[in-house]
């Protein structure tokens, strides 16, 4: 517990100047590789590192909404999100790690099949998990890491729920700040229901065999603690709640000490 607080009050002291900074900026001398994988129907802009060493374990990346509305009554038109937060935190991820967009993103809202309800109501939906699961299995079918890690940050934590059941190979879910019930969430807030979306509290419980970590900031009004401790099919003590963090600060900066957290969980075989 002394070691928590005394990494908590290192991050809290740095955490304006890494807010601070812009995805660019933050991201600065990265070499990614990006990508165009096929999914159903759509194209998805991604990111891959290759890693280091031998480890066949992919760390799979998933953004946040992004943009969706411009305000309550005006969709934007470009969904893509601004402040990258999980490109940024697997820059500073040793293992092989892919950044994998939603259909419509990052430069393709105006592809064929896009329209405003794949980034608004219909953001969870089966149309959306069905090509980003279609897109993932076509970057396998040219690599060979043989587990799967999920970690979703925001509305990534509900895509990596619904992704992580489709895959064998899945070996765990890490969700940061997830939206895991999204019903739940649209009610707190007074927004309009998500139809057509997917909501992980109602699909019932991942196979045990998968890990799971769902880390919750205490101070988060966005998606409260609360909220993510009352869902009925995450497996006990899998939520773990951060007091001192919120929606946004401080997970960039608190990362690496995430990471290796993990590590004794993750045995290579």
């Amino acid at each position: 517990m002394h070691r928590l607080r005394r990494v908590l009050a290192i991050i809290m002291a740095s955490v304006a100047a890494v807010s601070c900074a812009s995805s660019k900026e933050q991201l600065a001398g990265q070499h990614f590789q990006t990508l165009l994988l096929q999914g159903e129907g759509f194209a998805h802009v991604a990111y891959f590192k290759p890693g280091i060493g031998s480890n066949k374990t992919l760390h799979v990346y998933l953004e946040h909404d992004g943009i969706a509305w411009l305000n309550s009554t005006n969709v934007a038109s470009d969904p893509t999100p601004r402040n990258r937060l999980m490109l940024a935190t697997m820059a500073l991820d040793a293992a092989p790690s892919l950044y994998l967009g939603r259909p419509c993103y990052f430069g393709r809202n105006t592809d064929s099949g896009c329209n405003p309800g794949i980034w608004t109501h219909q953001r969870y939906s089966e149309t959306v998990v069905s090509s980003m699961t279609a897109a993932l299995k076509t970057f396998l079918s040219h690599h060979d890491e043989t587990r799967l890690i999920f970690f979703g940050y925001s509305g990534g934590g509900a895509l990596a729920m619904l992704l992580a059941e489709r895959f064998a190979q899945t070996d765990a879910v890490i969700t940061i700040a997830g939206n895991l019930d999204i019903v739940a969430w649209a009610k707190r807030h007074d927004y309009s229901p998500l139809e057509g979306s997917l909501n992980p509290a109602d699909r019932g419980a991942l196979p045990s065999a998968i890990k799971q970590f769902h880390y919750v900031g205490g101070r988060d009004r966005n998606v409260p603690a609360a909220l993510i401790e009352s869902i009925s099919v995450l497996p006990k003590n899998s939520v773990i709640k951060i007091p001192a963090f919120d929606h946004v600060c401080c997970w960039q900066a608190w990362w690496p000490n995430l990471l290796q957290s993990l590590q004794p969980h993750f045995v290579e075989n």
